[in-house]
């Protein structure tokens, strides 16, 4: 079964990416895979028209395009938008807290996660290392610790009688310090961390400067339900819209294409995407702009290629949990594996309007999937994706989708197989059309 595979071959993926940094390294190794070649952005550019390329800022956040066959003032560029970065618990900077007999480390919170299920897991650390080079200069590396390191253990149930009725709640300063050892010899010393990290990357620890590293789940991604029809993993937002894009993109039917056609991949997105390599930064337009200036079409070629493109922001959709009815708008349930979700928001927290709304339905019928429309109940706040940002910075229609999907933001998140499928053929032909 097709599907099957397609999600299969996306736990392994994220299971491989257990940080966005490592998420644009697998990225990068499947783009090779089809012959795709690294652009510097501090170095000159000569493209070809259906050329393979891509670039990396700052090894957490990419762009992939196709110069088209066709001018580019003509034919526009076909952008798809998703985001690398996960909500979840990140290093402090000095982070070995020493008391008690015990090693923690203390963890804070990046964007806006679900903190009660990252306790009593098996977590570890992913990220990248910043140290100093042979040649005296600053160099990075990925790390994954891969066996389980760290753990927030519950606090019994005698102790918080009231846990089952009031929830879990957690302090954020002084709650999410993860146990990593008991302290066996109180003369431990000092820079303790920087020997671990020293150990497993394998550089001396007085080179190592600095890191960015988050927490994550080592438990592996998994099928589960009657004939195996959902699957759970972290980070499945936004991951699973990274890996669909990819999916859709990655086929020798699809890369011939009149269209430029533009995967954008950003960080930062869970906390606002205003960074150098968000959605809010130059990255995009500064991409696009340098293709522009390579095709050599005069100087109004990029504003009529943008007047001709189309842009598809992916992101997850709230699917509809029947254990909670009240938290969901009558008439808009989403519902797991019935097809690709269209959200539509009056205050345009997504970019979706009747225009880009049936462009999209229009991809779904060619590639004879379902679709659904989501709307936010009006009583509660409206999340928002990268589509509002980036359409607004560019002046591209724009539409905004996503795959339904159970629990997001918790550290397991859960979704249908047929679901991912569906998105991979719609995106197919948005790009093929």
């Amino acid at each position: 079964m097709i599907a099957r595979q397609q999600t299969r071959n996306l736990l392994d993926f994220i299971d491989a990416s257990p940080s966005p940094w490592h998420a644009v390294a697998s990225i990068e190794q499947k783009l090779q895979a089809f012959g795709f070649q690294r652009l510097h952005e501090n170095a000159g550019w000569s493209l070809d028209r259906g050329g393979r390329y891509y670039v990396v800022r700052d090894d957490s956040s990419i762009v992939i395009f196709v110069p088209g066959r066709k001018p580019l003032a003509e034919t526009g560029f076909k952008i798809l938008g998703a985001h690398t970065d996960s909500p979840g618990l990140r290093l402090k900077p000095n982070p070995l807290l020493h008391s008690d007999s015990m090693q923690r480390l203390a963890l804070e919170i990046y964007g806006g996660p679900i903190l009660a299920s990252f306790t009593d897991r098996d977590l570890s650390l992913a990220g990248r290392l910043a140290y100093l080079n042979d040649d005296g200069g600053i160099s990075s590396r990925l790390l994954h610790f891969e066996q389980p390191l760290l753990r927030l253990p519950n606090l019994a149930i005698h102790m918080n009688r009231t846990v089952n009725e009031d929830g879990l709640k957690l302090d954020k300063q002084s709650e999410l310090a993860a146990i990593l050892s008991i302290v066996m010899d109180e003369q431990l010393p000092e820079p303790y961390f920087h020997t671990l990290l020293a150990q497993a990357s394998g550089i001396d620890a007085e080179r190592i400067l600095s890191w960015d590293m988050t927490v994550y789940d080592t438990q592996k991604g998994s099928f589960w339900g009657v004939d195996e029809m959902f699957y759970a993993d972290s980070q499945l937002d936004n991951l699973a819209s990274c890996h669909a894009a990819l999916s859709a993109l990655l086929d020798e039917t699809t890369l011939c294409s009149d269209a430029t056609l533009v995967c954008a991949f950003f960080d930062h997105e869970e906390v606002g995407s205003e960074s150098c390599k968000g959605a809010a930064g130059s990255f995009l337009p500064d991409i696009l702009h340098r293709i522009a200036h390579a095709a050599d079409t005069g100087p109004d070629a990029l504003p009529r290629a943008i007047a001709n493109s189309f842009m598809i922001s992916a992101d997850m959709a709230h699917a509809y949990q029947p254990n909670y009815p009240a938290s969901y708008e009558p008439g808009h349930k989403v519902i797991v594996n019935r097809g690709p979700a269209i959200k539509i928001n009056a205050n345009h927290r997504y970019t979706t309007e009747c225009v880009s709304e049936a462009q999209f339905i229009r991809y779904c019928r060619q590639a004879n999937v379902p679709y659904q429309k989501y709307a936010h109940r009006g009583n509660l706040p409206c999340g928002s994706t990268i589509g509002p940002i980036t359409a607004g910075k560019l002046g591209i229609r724009s539409v905004d989708v996503g795959s339904p999907m159970w629990a997001m933001h918790s550290i397991r998140e859960s979704a249908g197989v047929l679901d991912h499928h569906y998105m991979i053929l719609a995106l197919q032909c948005f790009f093929r059309d």
